[in-house]
């Protein structure tokens, strides 16, 4: 192990990853697909498969990719698409219409190949389901000039029941929902219709990425791109919105979005309530306001990265500060073109931060914030509504331009179908029962590097460590299940990596979308994921999850559903060791990612509790760098986020749960504690886990973390005086961390500093929620 004060030159430790798989004779590189074809995605034989849907039969099993065209669709942009396009989601009595809340049992795909589909009626999206156009040449969702629903995709659809409207879900258990590729137009609706592109009511592991939204320009213009009332979120990227009077009009507890464009819309972002939102890479051309927050109710703000052009006002507030909270706004590398008002007051001439004075005068933010701020353990707010200390970046994690650097969701576009090598075919069963761990460990071995290695929708039972070597890209499908299990994940003692990403400073571009792991319990010794590969140099970024998923238990096939009743402490529903362990060596960019320890059977007709153990969260140790963008760990025993020696972290937005039944029993237990993955030293003042546990760490950034406790041992009296938990976050003296935009619920502290209370919530309240804006170790000049 290095220590945190070495000077060593790091590149001398990196390695590449040594050749090719074994039936290689060239890296992959971005393909050799002929620009005039399908994207790989339509092309390749689906053998997808559901394995625990108990309503199929070997003739007749349940299908996950449903490519539209086979269901009638045209797309000509003249025949109503509509019907073709409901059939391809509903196929498989699967879960929507208010028969079913949630489950694991009916993944789908709906593809939509090149064309525009002219649609009539709403696009009513199922649970559990990726909506995923042509990448290379996206298809149109054009809606009809008589389009009579709520919205052209809608991912909570109501329905009227006894005089009352009735969603179709629980909006923050609405989770796995993707769409990505894919335009929706509504220009041939009437201006003043209120058109909607995206209803998309939603919570964790769902994503939005490149979609476009085209909408009316005319004057008096009344469409909106996206939609959302409510929900728990959540990532979106790579979203473009033009026309309309609101690109996004958005509610919900939290949320990441990263590289979003507004083009002539009146309002950008529309905000109707929130806990804390970060936005990474805005731009804004030609807008009446780029954020509008006007409504009272927003919690926090964090915005990095804007380019805002031509624009009367870039974010309004509903009312003056004047010293007192009126919701939490950080802004950060802000670049302003003719815009009069940086910071305003809806319906006033007050000015609380000018822009830049005419077209030809640019301004710059580098970072101001309005809210409270703290200095080391003082304890003590200071209101600020003024330029803060700017940022210490790590260079990094920044671009040359100085931006956070962000990723998008990998699509392989360039791929031809022949370089994409699929597990089943290559005789992996997928099937949940059968040991796919040889079978998957020959597939890699000989084609990583060189092909695209898909996952076929399934569940891959593996009983033994999965090496993935660095240089290694892998695509699932509907989210296709590894599952480890077996005696040698039995052992807390001895614990064992169920997938290995690279080996120690190991180098090499590696790749995993659309992945879930999980175990089969009883699994104590399970390190689900150990993550050692590096991005070669000059090759930033290079490294990466995306919407990949860490589920534990409360689903089929983990043995960890009705065997574990709230409120029990059996050993066998201890389901992991660890999530997911950043090693030193490795560097990682993760958006979307999620290690959620299942509160609730997600099978379940009434979703019913359950009490399932999973030691630990997120272990990083990494000297960087690492991105978390829009990540969550959720309802771990020990810990959500733990962060030791680590270097160069930007993490932004981050949002924890604590186990709902803590404190019985406290932490560690049903577990112990073990030193050599730097636990905690003692929880003997601790009843919870710790949400994000920092030491010894240099250059890490919190952008927006939302820690929650809502219950005492599965009661929740504790919300009304926030006291579910005293202590949530812990920084020790050692480490140099900036915290921006943190909220909290249910905590009585919001920050500690080695076991010293340094942010007391009351003084933070913000309605639900309370919400610190800034802390940092030293004084600041302000």
């Amino acid at each position: 192990m290095l220590p945190i004060h070495s000077f060593i030159t790091l590149s001398s430790l990196f390695g590449l990853a040594l050749g090719l798989g074994s039936s290689c004779s060239a890296p992959l590189g971005s393909g050799h697909g002929d620009p005039n074809t399908p994207y790989w995605l339509e092309t390749i034989k689906h053998q997808g498969s559901s394995p625990f849907n108990p309503n199929q039969t070997r003739e007749h099993p349940y299908e996950v990719f449903r490519n539209v065209k086979d269901f009638g669709a045209v797309g000509d942009g003249k025949h109503d698409d509509t019907a073709a396009i409901q059939a391809a989601m509903t196929l498989g009595n699967r879960c929507g219409n208010l028969t079913c809340e949630s489950s694991s049992l009916t993944p789908a795909i709906v593809y939509i190949p090149q064309g525009t589909y002219l649609v009539s009626d709403a696009i009513d999206a199922y649970f559990y389901t990726q909506i995923i156009g042509d990448a290379k040449r996206p298809p149109t969702l054009l809606a009809s000039t008589d389009f009579r629903g709520f919205a052209v995709i809608d991912a909570d659809p109501s329905k009227q029941v006894k005089n009352e409207t009735e969603p179709w879900y629980i909006n923050q258990d609405s989770f796995y929902r993707s769409i990505r590729n894919v335009v929706i137009d509504t220009r041939q609706m009437k201006p003043e219709a209120g058109a909607i592109g995206i209803h998309w009511e939603v919570s964790q592991s769902t994503s939005l990425v490149n979609v476009v939204v085209e909408m009316s320009q005319e004057k008096g213009t009344n469409h909106t791109g996206l939609y959302m009332e409510a929900g728990s979120g959540g990532f979106m990227g790579d979203l473009v919105f033009n026309g309309g009077k609101i690109g996004m009009s958005v509610g919900n507890q939290q949320f990441t979005v990263r590289n979003a464009t507004f083009n002539n819309v009146t309002a950008g972002v529309n905000a109707l309530w929130n806990w804390g939102w970060t936005f990474q890479d805005v731009t804004a051309n030609n807008c009446e306001i780029a954020f509008n927050l006007t409504t009272g109710s927003v919690g926090s703000e964090a915005i990095i990265d804007a380019t805002i052009s031509n624009t009367k006002v870039f974010v309004s507030n509903s009312a003056p500060s004047h010293h007192k909270l009126n919701g939490s706004l950080v802004l950060n590398n802000a670049r302003l073109h003719n815009v009069p008002v940086a910071v305003g007051i809806y319906g006033s001439d007050e000015v609380v931060l000018a822009g830049s004075s005419g077209s030809d005068d640019d301004a710059y933010i580098d970072n101001w914030a309005q809210g409270n701020a703290y200095v080391g353990t003082s304890d003590t707010p200071r209101f600020v509504q003024q330029a803060i200390p700017p940022i210490n970046k790590p260079g990094s994690v920044v671009t040359p331009a100085g931006k956070i650097y962000g990723r998008g969701h990998p699509q392989y576009a360039g791929l031809d179908y022949t370089e994409v090598v699929s597990v089943k075919s290559e005789g992996a069963a997928g099937d949940g029962r059968q040991d796919d761990t040889r079978t998957l460990q020959r597939v890699i071995d000989e084609w990583w590097g060189c092909k695209l290695i898909f996952f076929d929708a399934g569940a891959y039972y593996v009983t033994d460590t999965l090496r993935i070597p660095a240089g290694t890209q892998i695509v699932g499908e509907a989210w296709s299940q590894v599952i480890g299990g077996g005696p040698k994940f039995a052992d807390e003692a001895n614990p064992h990596v169920v997938v290995r990403v690279g080996e120690e400073w190991e180098q090499g571009v590696t790749e995993i979308s659309d992945m879930l792991f999980t175990t089969r319990g009883p699994a104590p010794g399970a390190i689900i994921m150990e993550w050692n590969a590096h991005e070669p140099a000059g090759q930033q970024g290079a490294c990466g999850m995306w919407d990949t998923i860490f589920r534990i238990g409360g689903a089929a096939g983990t043995n960890l559903q009705e065997e574990c009743p709230a409120g029990n402490l059996d050993p066998k529903c201890q389901a992991a060791f660890l999530g997911l362990h950043l090693t030193q060596s490795a560097s990682a960019y993760l958006e979307g990612t999620w290690v959620w320890t299942a509160d609730h059977d997600v099978d379940n007709v009434n979703q019913t509790q359950l009490s399932i153990f999973s030691a630990r969260g997120i272990l990083s140790e990494s000297l960087g760098p690492v991105w978390m963008i829009g990540t969550a760990s959720e309802h771990n025993t020990l810990y959500q986020y733990n962060l030791h020696q680590a270097q160069n972290h930007w993490i932004g937005f981050a949002q924890t749960e604590t186990p709902y039944y803590q404190p019985v029993p406290n932490p560690p237990a049903p577990f112990r504690l073990h030193p050599e993955y730097h636990d905690p030293h003692s929880y003997a003042n601790q009843t919870d886990a710790w949400a994000i546990y920092v030491r010894e760490s240099w250059g890490v950034t919190v952008f927006g973390a939302g820690l929650y406790n809502f219950f005492k041992n599965y009661t929740q009296d504790c919300l009304a005086n926030t006291t579910c938990q005293t202590d949530v976050f812990d920084v020790d003296d050692a480490s140099t961390v900036q915290i921006y935009s943190l909220t909290t619920v249910g905590t009585t502290y919001q920050l500690d500093v080695r076991g010293r209370p340094a942010i007391n919530a009351t003084a933070n309240s913000e309605g639900f929620q309370d919400t610190a804006t800034l802390w940092q170790r030293w004084e600041m000049e302000l």
